[in-house]
């Protein structure tokens, strides 16, 4: 159903941003208005909801330069340059499918991570009860923990795709955005043995049952290898993909706190997204996008188009399914 006021025209998946409008009304434009995610419609109510996105704006665990904790904002002001309607090369608008909102981001009092960490795991808790998947913008990369969190008390231990330069497994008793994948293992929440990281390039300890994909094996292998061993050890269970940002190369995603040259390009991701049609990931996250080290905003728009890709093969599952 649509409502139409004044000049502006409402969908019920948000803001229809084609101007003027078939019936010759003006609609409000993707640069304009609320920046919500995409353009979604901004709420909290989950019924019918295929995707819930919701923001994480923390960065206090960061190990080098901060900024994380700007990266929800931009990367919602970025993707309005990606609220047009078909995608390519997807040939559809993956909103006349599914339904996402953008839920708004996490509260909590500045300088309280673990007020922080209770909040993130009840706004997760909350769209992953009510049968919707997530999509988190962070923030640093600890705060993928409490998003696998929520997931894994609906549907057990997770198998974890993960995009990064760094494996963030160093064994601690503190909590960080290095440390973040030993809790989770260590807590139950992944399990390790169906879990695959992609594009690591820095040294940490491998005495875990991982699967590591290191940068010099995907010189060799490139998208499809990884792909290809992806889907054999998650195989058919509940997953969850964490893009971290600085998995790429600092050429092309400056805006972060870690960079580390070397990196991915941004085809080799958005090539694995595309080809990861039906896996059964529950959810996903785009963090350590720090818009302060990156002032053309290239990064935040990167961040943006990948999670659009992510919507986009989501959609395509749900296609294939009808």
């Amino acid at each position: 159903m649509k409502i139409q006021s004044d000049d502006i025209v409402f969908g019920r998946e948000g803001v229809f941003q084609t101007a003027p409008g078939p019936d010759g009304t003006h609609v409000e434009m993707p640069y304009s208005g609320i920046r919500t995610f995409l353009r979604r419609r901004p709420s909290v109510d989950m019924e019918g909801v295929d995707i819930g996105v919701y923001g994480i704006p923390f960065d206090l665990s960061t190990s080098a330069r901060p900024g994380a904790r700007l990266g929800p904002s931009a990367l919602r002001e970025a993707s309005t340059q990606l609220a047009w309607g078909e995608v390519w090369p997807w040939g559809f608008d993956p909103f006349d499918i599914l339904s996402v909102v953008d839920c708004g981001d996490v509260p909590f009092r500045r300088g309280q991570a673990d007020q922080m960490r209770d909040s993130a795991v009840a706004m997760a808790r909350h769209i992953a009860q009510a049968g919707a998947d997530t999509l988190m913008l962070g923030g640093d990369h600890c705060t993928t923990y409490t998003a696998l969190k929520a997931h894994a008390e609906r549907h057990g231990p997770l198998a974890l795709v993960q995009f990064d330069a760094h494996r963030d497994t160093q064994k601690s008793n503190w909590f960080d955005h290095g440390t973040f994948v030993h809790h989770a293992i260590q807590d139950g929440l992944i399990d390790p043995t169906h879990s695959v990281q992609i594009g690591i390039r820095t040294f940490y300890d491998h005495d875990d049952p991982m699967t590591v994909l290191y940068r010099d094996w995907l010189h060799d292998h490139g998208w499809r290898g990884a792909l290809k061993v992806v889907r054999d050890v998650v195989g058919d269970r509940p997953a969850y993909l964490s893009i971290d940002i600085d998995s790429l190369d600092p050429a092309y995603a400056p805006g972060t706190g870690t960079p580390v040259v070397d990196g991915l390009t941004p085809n080799d991701i958005l090539q694995f997204l595309r080809g990861s049609v039906g896996m059964n990931f529950v959810g996903m996250d785009i963090v350590e996008v720090s818009p302060p080290y990156d002032p053309t905003g290239t990064t935040a728009l990167l961040g943006a188009s990948l999670a659009l890709e992510y919507i986009c093969a989501r959609a395509a599952g749900r296609k294939e399914v009808a």
